[in-house]
C-alpha cells in the first residue's frame, strides 16, 4: 500500500505556539519544522487558512496562510507547500487564483494549492466577510472553482454568476506546473464539492482520519469520475492525521493501513506539540513512513 505524507507545520491556529512569547521566534518555530520536513522523506507541509485560534477564538498568534505559504516556498527547496483548505470567502476567486499563480512561481512548482467553502463563523464576521448559510456558500464555492481552473487554463476568461463576475483578467504567469497549479479542494460534501472535485481537482481532502467515512466519500467520488469519465486514479485522495503521541509507531501503522484500504492515498499528519520538539516527527518519518512508499 503506498501512502504519500505531509506534515502541518504549526501556524498557531490550533493554539500550538503559545509556550513561544516572542512573535519572531513563533515565525522560526515554524520555519523550523518546515525545513526538518524538507530535509526528510515528506512529500508536503501544510497550514490552515485561518485568521482565529480554535477551540476557541484568542489572543494567541494565528499566521496568515498565503504569506506563509510563500515565506516557506523560499526557506525550502524540495517540499511542497499547501493550504487544507483555502477559504473561498476570505479572496475573490480571480485574486486568489493570481496569488496562488504567482507563489506556484516562487516555489518553482511546488505548490498545493487548496481551497474550500468555509464554516469558522466567527472570523468571518470579525473580518467583515458577509456570512451566509450552507447553500449560499456552496453555491460561491461552486463558482469560484470554475473561475480559479479557468483563470490557469484561458489567457481572457469571462465569467458571470450570481456570486462572481470577471472579465478578462489578464494572469500572467500562470505558474509552473504544467499543465497548472496543482488544485486541491477540501470538504466531503457528496452533491457539491466531490463532483467538483471529480470536475477540476487534482487532490481531495476528506474524512477527517475516519476509515469508514473515507471509503464512502471514496465510492462518491469514483462515481462522479465515472460519470464525467474522468480517471479517478489520477486525483490524489488525502485525509487528515492526527497523530497521538502516546501510540508506537507499529500502531500508526496499523491505523494508516486501515485508511490505506479504504482508498487513501495521501495522508497529512499533524504533530501537536512539533513547534517544541521534533523527535516525534522525525521518528515517524524513520519508522512509519518508509513502511508506505
Amino acid at each position: 500500500m503506498s501512502i504519500g505524507f505531509g506534515v502541518f507545520v504549526p501556524q498557531g491556529w490550533r493554539m500550538d505556539l503559545v509556550e513561544i512569547a516572542d512573535p519572531v521566534e513563533q515565525y522560526e518555530a515554524m520555519t523550523a519544522v518546515a525545513k526538518v520536513a524538507d530535509a526528510g522523506p515528506w512529500d508536503s507541509i501544510w497550514v490552515y487558512d485561518h485568521f482565529h485560534t480554535v477551540p476557541e477564538p484568542t489572543m494567541n498568534t494565528t499566521f496568515e496562510a498565503w504569506t506563509v505559504t510563500s515565506t516557506l516556498a523560499r526557506d525550502t527547496s524540495r517540499v511542497n507547500i499547501g493550504q487544507m483548505v483555502g477559504c473561498n470567502g476570505y479572496r475573490h476567486p480571480a485574486l486568489y487564483a493570481k496569488i496562488a499563480s504567482t507563489v506556484d512561481v516562487a516555489s518553482h512548482g511546488r505548490l498545493y494549492a487548496g481551497l474550500g467553502a468555509g464554516w469558522y463563523e466567527h472570523e468571518w464576521k470579525a473580518y467583515g466577510y458577509e456570512w451566509a448559510d450552507v447553500p449560499e456558500r456552496m453555491a460561491a464555492f461552486r463558482e469560484a472553482v470554475e473561475i480559479v481552473h479557468r483563470m490557469w487554463t484561458e489567457d481572457e476568461p469571462v465569467f458571470t454568476g450570481k456570486h462572481y463576475r470577471i472579465d478578462k483578467p489578464i494572469n500572467e504567469p500562470k505558474g509552473v506546473r504544467k499543465p497548472h497549479p496543482s488544485f486541491w479542494l477540501g470538504g466531503g460534501g457528496e452533491k457539491v464539492t466531490l463532483k467538483l472535485v471529480a470536475q477540476y481537482a487534482d487532490g481531495a481532502n476528506f474524512g477527517n482520519g475516519d476509515p469508514e467515512i473515507f471509503r464512502q466519500k471514496a465510492a462518491v467520488l469514483r462515481a462522479h469520475c465515472d460519470r464525467l469519465e474522468r480517471d479517478y486514479d489520477r486525483i490524489t485522495k488525502s485525509t487528515g492525521y492526527s497523530v497521538d503521541l502516546s501510540l508506537s509507531s507499529a500502531q500508526h501503522i496499523a491505523k494508516l493501513e486501515q485508511l490505506a484500504a479504504a482508498g487513501a492515498d495521501y495522508v497529512i499528519t499533524y504533530f501537536p506539540r512539533v513547534a517544541y520538539d521534533h523527535e516525534p516527527l522525525l521518528r515517524f518519518a524513520e519508522e512509519v513512513v518508509p513502511q508506505f512508499s
